[in-house]
């Protein structure tokens, strides 16, 4: 019986995006190889894991290539339609990264942090009578190695942002009053692309989630 309820917001590291070094049509690792899924696993049949997420998903910012990449025009509806829910997840920034958006770590964390406060601010969505879940902000790891020209372009100057984004992360988290784990400190981005996971990194980030959930749960 389902008793807990956790939705994960993400970009394609929560989408499950197997690596491909010459970028071509993508497709998706299983259900049970994705880091979501192996938190489903490690936390058990009472929870249930939803999974929202979508390639290319920025925080806060239009991205020109896709009216849809939006996250804080998503989010809201979002957490509505799938109240109630007991925690949300949000794991997002890696795009915000790219070049051509010439955001700053600064402004990717204030894109984090319109997120959080529509978390924070949805208790009642949509008239029901559930309080606002909890947040658990996680900093995706940096990018890795960006030996592909077009990925290297794409995210021009965002290997070092991305490399910021943790302590920007945590700084908010603890300002905002909502828990907070860095992915880097677990796994790296090992995917040829220098983007994506490996199903490595997705086994050892849904592990070492779960153990940041459990007492979330508890609470």
């Amino acid at each position: 019986m389902v008793t807990k309820r956790i939705l994960c917001f993400g970009d394609s590291l929560t989408w499950g995006h197997v690596p491909d070094e010459e970028g071509k049509p993508v497709t998706r690792y299983p259900f049970g190889e994705r880091w979501t899924g192996v938190l489903a696993a490690q936390l058990g049949a009472e929870v249930e894991i939803i999974e929202e997420g979508l390639s290319s998903r920025t925080t806060n910012i239009d991205d020109p290539l896709d009216s849809r990449l939006n996250g804080a025009n998503y989010l809201p509806a979002t957490l509505g339609s799938h109240a109630p829910l007991d925690l949300v997840i949000i794991m997002l920034g890696t795009n915000d990264t790219k070049g051509y958006l010439q955001r700053t770590p600064y402004d990717i964390a204030r894109g984090m942090q319109q997120l959080v406060g529509q978390v924070k601010d949805s208790q009642y969505a949509g008239g029901t009578a559930y309080p606002a879940p909890q947040v658990l902000v996680v900093s995706p790891p940096p990018l890795g190695p960006l030996d592909q020209p077009w990925f290297a372009d794409m995210f021009d100057g965002g290997t070092e942002k991305s490399q910021q984004l943790a302590s920007r992360y945590r700084t908010l988290a603890k300002i905002m009053g909502v828990a907070f784990f860095d992915a880097g400190s677990v796994i790296s981005t090992d995917g040829v692309d220098g983007i994506h996971f490996t199903r490595e990194n997705n086994r050892e980030l849904g592990e070492a989630l779960a153990a940041q959930v459990k007492p979330l749960l508890s609470a």
